[in-house]
């Protein structure tokens, strides 16, 4: 049976997505409302699968079928492929079903070579516009197609408006732009060694395949990665007619939003250029015009444009991003989707679309990014410290936020600084796809060239980091790293602010502070989310201030209390040592003695910060080495205050050393070997909660202790007895009627296999899901960074399986341990709290497995809530 891979525009509708992509999808929708779009046909994402199913080749069936659209977008537009009477030109771009900005390649202008150039000069009499094209066309055709790089063309547009004595491409005559095509073909036939293709069936067979091809180029597998788009999915390839707006004056391009997309105001935004092509606004060549100015020059078209916007909105019941191009002032539309935008507007959108009832609360929830909701929750600058500083320049705020940093000048050293945990701010002359890793560890984007419509702003909004773009009075130096601005000199390494809401760029550092998630449009979306959510959301905070900012947003208790942290403080880490250094029971237990009412007054900071909710207390984890100082100094120290010889401090060291600590004496394996100290830690935990339960009577806390590590119910069964004699003593002892639980951490396989038996002693689980990804797969998350990349490279994972649960091996794990367990003891509590607790996708399959509740950092917990209620939108639970 033949297959279709080829839609005319006609053909489609909205609802193809997953096989014409998203712009395809659009256009056929758009060209169904009756708007004016140039025609053409999708070449489906089938297809693309199907072309690297065939070694990366189009096969014959494809080609036939985008030659016999070809036929039909001929007899559609009266035009014909190098015809010498009536030229068609066309663009090709790719289209995916997830919006990916930048990622992939376009061509404009295809279908013209030597002939057809003449005859477009000839026929509009317009020789500088035909050279225009002809030689945008060789440069993107050499650079997306046959690879060879975009800089050589432009030292050439360089060098050509120097000797011209020019400053902008506008400026350059007919005949200079007819010479600069002969000499970009000739850098052409240098790079590849054969003449630059004039047949345009060539030339778009070429295309098409350099768009498939660029679905695996490495920018856009990262963007991939970073957004969840599986690899599978392949890009569809739109041909459509060209609309010209660089035939002059009474021509332009633009890109607009129907709503402002850094702020959400219900306001027309979007920048036009006049006599240019729309690569020009989006690559930030020129810095453009705001759209208002179109109503200027344009009136006609623009009052067009306004009714198209609104017709769109209507339509899709979204913000819409467009993409429009004005020939001899009649507008034609190239695309739409549903814009990027930055936290803020996505949740001030999603409150007006409720108001103006356009959306229900369900879809309105439906419509956000949790992940995106982070950008909220970052510094903003300490305003006393703002005040006494004075901006050195201003340029667009393309992307909200405050970003403080030392300077970058590549993408590569973004990385590499970034990666190492510095704070640094990214200086480019225009950002291009190839920077998306970079822009990824930058705190902030500062770029020379573009507007709010170019790359940097675009792809800045949606990762939700600040940005600043287009500040022409930079003079830049990337070969020395340098540049200048307002007077002074700035190289790499030296500090500098950005106010992406402002666009006030600052010479200095200034202080940022933390953002408050309180009231407005934020508060209004996270009540929302708690109305529809099923799950409960706590956090992981081991200090009463990570506590406290959880609580503040809106965190349902603590999941995880990592005790460890505790004991790292000068004060106390000399307690543990003496303890480690002991040689008998009664020493231990005298040193154990001195970290308890330390431990108590720790756990009391915490009942307090989160006022009676659940508080989750994880026993003492990691292995005792450690504790222990490698300093010489601190050797000779320790020796001193436990009556010991160097040498002998040096021998306990020597004897906690371990060849894989992760898999050695940690966890309730510590608590086996010495009970005493579970022992301190049970009595610090129920002694603190008699104290805060009677300072507030109302608050009635319930202490839940969690056993780390267990694989096997007789180790839980052995530590428990521990907790449970020294808990019922000290609650005896005390006249009190605590109430406590002990629960434990399910993070070795063998504890999921078992979990029956093991619920039988367990009130609780909480999914270890650190732990249990490394053990699950066999490889430590510290040095799986090494090879993990060949992995993604090869495709033989997608993601980190790190940051997202692997819901086929680990999450089968989560799955049956939770079955498991409530297979025996129906009212068992089912938590989740490592890292994954805060990743979306995670959360969506906690809630379809049952779980009672996500714990995730201070942070995330936000987002968790918003992630929480998108899940039971989706699959209400019975």
């Amino acid at each position: 049976m033949s297959h279709k891979y080829v839609y005319l525009f006609s053909e489609g509708n909205g609802s193809m997505r997953e096989l014409l992509g998203g712009k395809g999808a659009n256009l056929a929708e758009m060209t169904n409302l009756g708007l004016p779009v140039p025609q053409g046909f999708t070449i489906t994402t089938e297809a693309c699968t199907q072309y690297y199913e065939d070694g990366r080749k189009i096969n014959d069936e494809i080609q036939a079928e985008i030659m016999k659209n070809i036929v039909e977008m001929e007899k559609i537009t009266g035009k014909k492929f190098g015809d010498k009477e009536n030229p068609l030109l066309v663009s090709v771009r790719s289209g995916a079903r997830a919006s990916m900005p930048g990622m992939m390649d376009t061509i404009l202008n295809l279908g013209l070579n030597e002939e057809v150039v003449e005859v477009l000069a000839k026929k509009s009499g317009n020789p500088r516009w035909a050279y225009d094209c002809y030689r945008r066309f060789i440069q993107m055709y050499s650079d997306v197609v046959m690879e060879v790089g975009k800089k050589y063309f432009e030292e050439l547009i360089d060098e050509m408006k120097e000797k011209k004595g020019v400053t902008q491409d506008v400026e350059l005559t007919a005949e200079d732009l007819k010479e600069l095509a002969g000499q970009f073909k000739a850098e052409y036939k240098e790079k590849i060694g054969s003449d630059f293709p004039s047949d345009p069936k060539e030339q778009l067979m070429g295309a098409v395949k350099a768009v498939f091809r660029s679905w695996d180029n490495p920018r856009a597998n990262f963007y991939r990665m970073q957004n969840e788009i599986p690899y599978s999915w392949g890009t569809a390839v739109n041909v459509q007619a060209m609309a010209f707006g660089n035939m002059g004056d009474d021509c332009g391009t633009g890109v607009a939003f129907t709503r402002d997309p850094a702020t959400g105001e219900k306001k027309l935004m979007g920048e036009f250029l006049t006599n240019a092509q729309g690569e020009d606004v989006v690559a930030g060549v020129r810095t453009p015009m705001p759209i208002a100015q179109m109503a200027e020059k344009f009136p006609a078209a623009f009052e067009e444009f306004q009714t198209v916007c609104q017709t769109l909105e209507n339509h899709y019941h979204d913000m819409q991003d467009m993409e429009f191009t004005v020939e001899h002032g009649k507008l034609f539309m190239l695309q739409t989707r549903n814009g990027k935008r930055t936290a803020a507007a996505a949740i001030k959108i999603a409150c007006d679309l409720i108001d103006e009832g356009m959306k229900t609360e369900e879809e309105a929830l439906l419509m956000l990014d949790p992940k995106q909701l982070d950008a909220l929750l970052h510094p903003q600058f300490d305003q006393k410290a703002l005040k006494a500083a004075t901006p050195v320049a201003s340029a667009l705020a393309a992307s909200p936020g405050a970003a403080c940093g030392k300077i970058v000048f590549t993408a590569e050293d973004a990385v590499e600084e970034g990666s190492k945990g510095e704070k640094i701010i990214l200086v480019r002359l225009e950002t291009s796809p190839e920077d998306i890793e970079g822009m990824h560890y930058a705190q902030g984007i500062l770029t020379v060239r573009g507007g709010m419509t170019s790359h940097a702003a675009v792809v800045a909004r949606g990762m939700g980091t600040c940005c600043v773009s287009g500040c022409g009075d930079i003079k830049m130096d990337e070969a020395n790293k340098k540049f200048e601005l307002g007077g002074r000199t700035y190289h790499e390494g030296d500090y500098l602010s950005l106010d992406g809401s402002t666009g006030n760029i600052y010479g200095e550092a200034i202080p940022t502070v933390p953002a408050s998630a309180e009231g407005g449009y934020f508060g209004r979306i996270m009540e929302l989310s708690d109305k529809y959510r099923q799950l409960e959301v706590r956090t992981n905070a081991d200090t009463p201030k990570d506590a406290q900012q959880a609580a503040a947003f809106g965190a349902q208790g603590i999941g995880l209390c990592r005790t460890e942290h505790m004991f790292f403080d000068p004060d106390r880490i000399a307690a543990i040592r003496e303890m480690i250094c002991s040689d008998t029971v009664e020493q231990r237990t005298a040193a154990l003695a001195k970290l308890e009412p330390m431990q108590q007054g720790d756990f009391e900071k915490l009942y307090e910060a989160m006022e009676g909710k659940h508080v989750n207390i994880r026993f003492l984890d990691p292995p005792l080495h450690e504790f222990v100082p490698t300093e010489e100094k601190d050797i000779e120290l320790l020796a001193k205050t436990q009556g010991k010889t160097v040498e002998d401090i040096k021998a306990i060291i020597s004897s906690l050393h371990e060849f894989n600590p992760m898999m050695g004496h940690r966890g309730c394996r510590l608590a086996v070997t010495y009970p005493e100290i579970a022992a301190m830690q049970t009595e610090a935990v129920i002694k603190a909660a008699i104290n805060v339960n009677k300072a507030h009577p109302d608050w009635d806390i319930v202490p839940e202790i969690m056993i780390p590590l267990v694989g096997e119910v007789k180790e839980l069964k052995f530590v428990k007895k521990t907790v449970t004699d020294t808990a019922d003593r000290v609650i005896a002892e005390a006249g009190s009627n605590l109430k406590y639980k002990v629960g434990t951490m399910i993070e070795i396989p063998r504890a999921a296999l078992t979990a029956d038996k093991i619920a039988e002693e367990a009130e609780f689980f909480s999914f270890g899901t650190n732990d249990l990804t490394q053990m699950t797969f066999g490889f430590s998350r510290d040095d799986a960074g090494k090879f993990l990349n060949s992995y993604y490279e090869n495709k033989i994972y997608e993601n980190d399986p790190f940051a997202r649960l692997d819901q086929e091996g680990v999450g089968q794990l989560v799955k049956m341990a939770a079955e498991k367990g409530k297979s025996v003891r129906p009212d068992i509590v089912l938590g989740i709290c490592g890292e994954h607790g805060g990743d979306p996708t995670t959360i969506e399959f906690c809630h379809n497995v049952g779980l009672t509740y996500v714990s995730c950092s201070p942070f995330r917990v936000p987002i968790a809530r918003l992630a929480a209620a998108q899940a039971a939108i989706k699959n209400p639970r019975k």
